[in-house]
């Protein structure tokens, strides 16, 4: 064996790369059968229904009939998860799933030549001293990212390496989670000028793209303070007694591979600092594509060119599934890992992965039924009539709360806006509620309930990925929503008493 080729070999240990805990994937996966049922329950239960498409796939106001005739059949349900793959919306699902098996194999290589622990090494050794600050840091450029180029899948690969740091400064893995994938979801929630919330909404609501920016500044500002000085008094509770986190058990294993004394040798290795170099770079040309996904989908709606839109919507998803692996197969080339014991060890990183594709599945098939099922319209027909007469104050609260509940059902944003944007405008008129305060609205109600439903897959992934359990993590994310429940009240106020236009 050549002197290169110890590196790698010597990092090698059972448990490495993402290791998802099978006993969490397992309490999640009886949560979504249980929404499973539940929907599919609904299905035959709620009168089904129907509003007029437009040319744009927007709804139009008043052409609501039910259909007398349909009622979907019992065998569909049951074989959801399976019929969800032959649907348009499948495409998306599929993309996950292939972005998460490329995560896997990525990293296992880069945990076994030691890529992670020089990461995680490095970046400590330069905030030893400014602790809190770099949850500051942290936390604004995930949020910054997510509310102006709209990156949020993308956040899953940062989530081993922020949970590494947390544990080497003495948090835990629920403090990684927020300063990483957290901070990116409510980023979505503040959103800036996001492509895939702010245009679509502003454009389905016939508003200019990109007005009122001011306030969704504001926003930005004041849930970026909440959910870091959230996050660093809760750090410092984790400091003076890590045995009050509820990831506590589940952590120790993480915290022993992760140890400081362990990851400092790492640094003076001139193999596994070039290997890390290699790998930065390629996540230089991930943010690369972000930009110029970006610049893409906004071009595009500007011109209202859908081609150009949808190359832009997908750029970042396709330059991550190509940059990120390339950069972790290349690093571990360069550090000594090649030929067989290279695709070997991929190959052993996307095993680590599969336990969660059955959560993937789930979810598609919930969505299958609701759509197959035919009572989303009807549930809007209701909501839209119970909306009239009452005042702007009350019916800005409603529309939150609906939107919110909505979410539970249809995870996707732009979906989301197709389904009740157009009506949403109309009923705003009626209510005195400007549709730009509707904008804001609907991106505060979609992005926090993102992190709060279990039909959320990237969520489940996240926590997944660090073996923490549905129940651990709403046990420590409920204050969470509370405060920023709080922030999304006295926005909304703000907004119907300025008449936010």
């Amino acid at each position: 064996m050549s002197g290169t080729e110890k590196p790698a070999q010597k990092q090698q240990t059972a448990g490495d790369g993402l290791s998802i805990n099978k006993k969490t994937v397992v309490s999640i996966l009886l949560v979504l059968t249980a929404v499973l049922v539940f929907v599919g329950i609904l299905t035959q239960v709620v009168p089904r229904g129907e509003y007029s498409i437009d040319e744009n796939g927007a709804i139009i106001d008043g052409t609501y009939e039910q259909i007398e005739d349909y009622k979907m059949p019992v065998w569909k349900i049951i074989a959801s998860p399976v019929l969800a793959f032959t649907t348009e919306n499948a495409s998306t699902g599929i993309a996950i799933l292939a972005i998460l098996i490329l995560v896997g194999g990525t990293f296992l290589i880069l945990d076994r030549i030691g890529v992670l622990k020089y990461l995680m090494a490095t970046i400590v050794k330069k905030f030893r001293d400014k602790r809190f600050l770099l949850i500051a840091a942290m936390t604004f450029a995930g949020m910054f990212l997510s509310s102006t180029a709209g990156i949020l899948e993308e956040s899953l690969t940062l989530v081993p390496i922020a949970v590494a740091i947390s544990l080497a400064m003495g948090w835990d893995s629920l403090t990684g989670i927020g300063m990483s994938f957290v901070a990116v979801a409510f980023g979505f929630t503040a959103a800036t000028f996001n492509p895939f919330n702010v245009i679509t909404v502003q454009k389905l609501a016939g508003l200019e793209v990109f007005s009122g920016l001011w306030f969704r500044v504001l926003l930005f500002i004041a849930v970026y303070l909440s959910l870091t000085g959230y996050l660093i008094l809760y750090a410092k509770r984790i400091e003076k007694n890590p045995q009050k986190s509820v990831a506590y058990e589940s952590d120790k294993a993480i915290k022993e591979k992760y140890s400081m004394d362990k990851c400092m040798p790492v640094l003076e290795d001139p193999l596994v600092k070039k290997a890390s170099r290699i790998f930065v770079g390629s996540l230089f040309m991930v943010l690369a594509g972000i930009a110029a996904s970006f610049i893409l989908t906004v071009a595009g709606n500007k011109l209202c060119n859908e081609t150009l839109s949808s190359v832009g919507s997908v750029a970042s998803l396709g330059c991550m599934a190509v940059f990120f692996p390339l950069g972790g197969l290349l690093a571990g080339s360069a550090s000594g890992l090649k030929g067989k014991s290279l695709w070997k060890t991929f190959g052993e990183g996307i095993k680590t992965i599969l336990p969660v594709l059955p959560l993937i599945i789930f979810i598609l098939a919930i969505s299958y039924i609701l759509d197959t099922g035919k009572i989303m319209h009807t549930l809007l027909f209701y909501i839209n009539n119970l909306m009239h007469g009452i005042s702007p104050y009350s019916a800005i609260l409603l529309m939150f709360a609906f939107i919110a509940i909505l979410e539970f059902f249809v995870g996707s944003g732009t979906a989301k806006a197709f389904l009740i944007v157009p009506l949403m405008s109309m009923l705003c008129d009626l209510l005195g509620v400007t549709r730009q305060s509707m904008v804001v609205v609907f991106c505060m109600a979609d992005g926090f309930t993102n992190l709060l439903y279990p039909t959320s897959g990237l969520m489940i992934l996240a926590i997944g990925m660090v073996g923490v359990s549905y129940k651990k993590w709403l046990r420590w994310s409920w204050k969470l929503f509370l405060t920023e429940a709080v922030v999304a009240v006295a926005f909304m106020m703000v907004a119907v008493a300025i008449n936010y236009n």
